[in-house]
């Protein structure tokens, strides 16, 4: 039996236990309860609640714009629709960078107004006093490195990180050090297969990957590019279970069609 079919209710302890277990771990994200009840029906183990609610969800081109107060709207629509998946929130940009003193109000309204599970934030030594205070006031916190969008201006690109040694070997230590302040988890996004590799031998905290090769604890997706729901966005990483957006906008055209030629509604259809 997997850890998997055994639990009832996944926890950030099922997560390291599948770790152990050597069972990959499953997760995507959700914005809104209908999404969320389905993904949860589809055996999905986390959710991640993510700020690139930014681009799929509000058009954004970066995940900057988005609140603290949009987050938690987006958290609280995704827990009701949720029986059994763990829900990981994102601290948006702004909400924790500055201090320590407000990256714990930020993570406690989370966990308060929307009842979710975890809260995520990105960055390695630089977030340290931050993670530390989140940790030790009881807030569950998954930490992500590697290419953190939140930097995108910073890196001024959307390629692969880490590719030299100097940035490869500063994610390593970062790792080690978010295991240390009690990260039960760590997303690393778009790096070298190698190197995620190397990153999930070291340390005893699952790592979820994307784009970051097979060898990852587990793997993470957006829902939207997941059943392409997204035509514009094809990422190497990106495998498509789905094409919703021929599907939707071909639904779309039929129904104009049906009420333009008074076909809808029929008889059998009207009251």
């Amino acid at each position: 039996m997997s850890v998997h079919s055994e639990i009832k209710k996944i926890t950030t302890e099922t997560l390291r236990k599948m770790k152990f277990d050597k069972e990959k771990i499953t997760m995507l994200t959700a914005y809104d309860y209908t999404t969320a009840k389905m993904v949860d029906a589809g055996g999905i183990d986390a959710i991640l609640v993510g700020d690139s609610a930014s681009n799929v969800m509000a058009g954004f081109e970066t995940t900057l714009p988005i609140t603290l107060d949009h987050m938690i709207y987006h958290a609280q629509c995704v827990v009701r629709g949720v029986d059994r998946a763990l829900v990981v929130v994102d601290l948006p940009f702004g909400s924790y960078q500055s201090n320590s003193d407000k990256a714990l109000e930020s993570a406690v309204r989370i966990m308060k107004e929307s009842q979710a599970h975890a809260i995520k934030l990105e960055g390695g030594s630089e977030v340290e006093d931050s993670i530390k205070k989140i940790v030790n006031a009881g807030i569950p916190v998954m930490g992500h490195l590697g290419l953190t969008p939140q930097s995108i201006f910073q890196f001024g690109t959307y390629k692969v990180r880490a590719k030299e040694e100097e940035e490869a070997e500063k994610l390593v230590n970062d790792a080690k050090l978010l295991e240390k302040l009690g990260c039960f988890a760590i997303v690393l996004e778009k790096i070298p297969a190698e190197l995620a590799k190397k990153v999930s031998e070291s340390i005893s905290i699952p790592t979820i990957g994307i784009g970051a090769g097979a060898d990852c604890d587990g793997q993470v997706l957006v829902y939207h590019d997941m059943v392409g729901m997204n035509k514009d966005f094809s990422p190497k990483f990106l495998r498509r279970y789905l094409d919703l957006y021929t599907e939707i906008t071909g639904a779309v055209s039929q129904y104009v069609k049906d009420v333009k030629s008074a076909d809808f509604p029929n008889k059998t259809e009207s009251y």
